[in-house]
């Protein structure tokens, strides 16, 4: 019996990157298991659990949580992970995140999307939400039919306050000074690859012929299914 190697992943990205996008494509088209720290942070505080209650008290006063918390957080899950392929979205964002990961595990790759912060600036503050419905419009590709009216029920369309330039701004700054030291720990493992560029849709079918190399077996079995 062949033991098939499996496969590690880390994704990374600044907010509005393509992140969400890209994990989605990665997990169709290759199997892998998801798991984001924001879906389960989310999770934990909406079941107010021993996490979910912590994590709520540094969120309320604009703190980031603790990496001890966070750490704790997805290396439980992983646990539920043995045996599978999965791909981490949002963990590691530090260096020692970075450093408990590998006691733990060892990552074969880190898949870095590399959007200019001017792209994604006019991605994200071009996005106003219908509150009542949480449909998204975009100014640039998805406009509604009347500015600023929502096109189902005529109200009023709202721009998030994470969505507002300033805001951000100081969002993208935050990410550089928190993430570029995780990105320069993989740089240096020789395990990081970038993937650079202004649209997603271009971005991605890199990706994919990137980790066709590192999970053949299953590149071919999507390509059977789709026969």
């Amino acid at each position: 019996m062949v033991v098939r190697p499996l496969l590690r992943a880390v994704i990374m990205g600044p907010p509005g990157s393509g992140k969400g996008t890209v994990s989605t494509r990665i997990v169709q088209h290759f199997a892998l298991k998801h798991l984001s720290s924001g879906d389960l942070l989310r999770d934990h505080l909406q079941r107010m659990t021993e996490i979910g209650v912590i994590a709520n008290t540094y969120i309320n006063q604009g703190q980031l949580i603790p990496d001890d918390i966070m750490t704790r957080v997805m290396l439980s899950e992983l646990k539920k992970l043995h045996g599978y392929n999965w791909l981490l979205d949002g963990f590691p964002r530090t260096v020692p995140q970075a450093d408990a990961l590998d006691k733990t595990c060892q990552i074969d790759t880190v898949i870095n999307l590399d959007v200019p912060f001017e792209t994604i600036k006019q991605r994200l503050t071009a996005r106003w939400i219908h509150p009542a419905s949480g449909r998204v419009y975009n100014l640039e590709f998805n406009p509604p039919k009347t500015t600023g009216i929502d096109d189902i029920t005529g109200e009023p369309l709202v721009q998030r306050d994470d969505d507002k330039p300033e805001t951000v701004t100081k969002r993208l700054k935050a990410y550089e000074a928190q993430t570029k030291p995780v990105l320069d720990y993989y740089q240096k493992r020789g395990i990081l690859e970038s993937f650079s560029g202004t649209e997603t849709n271009k971005i991605w079918p890199r990706v994919q012929v990137f980790l066709q190399t590192k999970l053949p077996e299953a590149s071919q079995q999507e390509a059977t299914i789709h026969r």
